[in-house]
C-alpha cells in the first residue's frame, strides 16, 4: 500500500465529517498543483471557478448544518452524499498519482462511512461527558 491508498482513506474520513471539505480540499490541491489532475478528466478541479464553487459549498454546508431541520449525519441520505463526496475525491487523488481509481474510490467511500458515525459517536460522548450543548 503506497501513500496514495492512505491519502484516499484520509479524505474519506474527511468526507464523513464534512461532505463538501473533502472536494474542496481536492480543488485546492489541485489549483495548488499539489494534486496533477491536468490532462486527466477531472481537470476542471485545477480552475479558479471550481476551488471557488467548492469553497462556497464547503462553507455552506457548515451554516446548513446548524439549521434545526437539516438531516442527522447518520442519516441515509447524508450518508450516501457523504460517501459520493469521498469516493470521488479519493478517485481524483488517485487519479493525480496514477493509481487504482477503483481500489481508491471504495477506500475513500468506505472511509467516509467510517468518518460520518465515528463523527457523529465521539460527538454525542463529548457533549455527554461535559454535559454541555451540541452547538455543532
Amino acid at each position: 500500500m503506497d501513500h496514495t491508498f492512505w491519502l484516499s482513506i484520509g479524505i474519506g474520513l474527511v468526507a464523513g465529517l464534512r461532505s463538501m471539505t473533502a472536494p474542496a480540499s481536492v480543488a485546492w490541491g489541485a489549483r495548488l498543483g499539489r494534486l496533477g489532475l491536468s490532462g486527466t478528466p477531472l481537470a476542471i478541479l485545477n480552475s479558479l471557478p471550481a476551488v471557488v464553487l467548492l469553497t462556497v459549498f464547503a462553507i455552506g454546508e457548515l451554516v446548513a448544518d446548524k439549521l434545526p431541520f437539516t438531516p442527522k449525519r447518520t442519516a441515509l441520505v447524508p450518508v450516501l452524499a457523504r460517501i459520493a463526496t469521498g469516493a470521488f475525491s479519493a478517485v481524483a487523488i488517485a487519479m493525480s498519482h496514477g493509481r487504482s481509481l477503483g481500489i481508491n474510490g471504495v477506500s475513500g467511500g468506505l472511509a467516509a462511512i467510517a468518518g460520518s458515525f465515528a463523527g457523529y459517536e465521539i460527538r454525542r460522548r463529548l457533549v455527554s461527558a461535559f454535559a454541555t450543548k451540541d452547538f455543532m
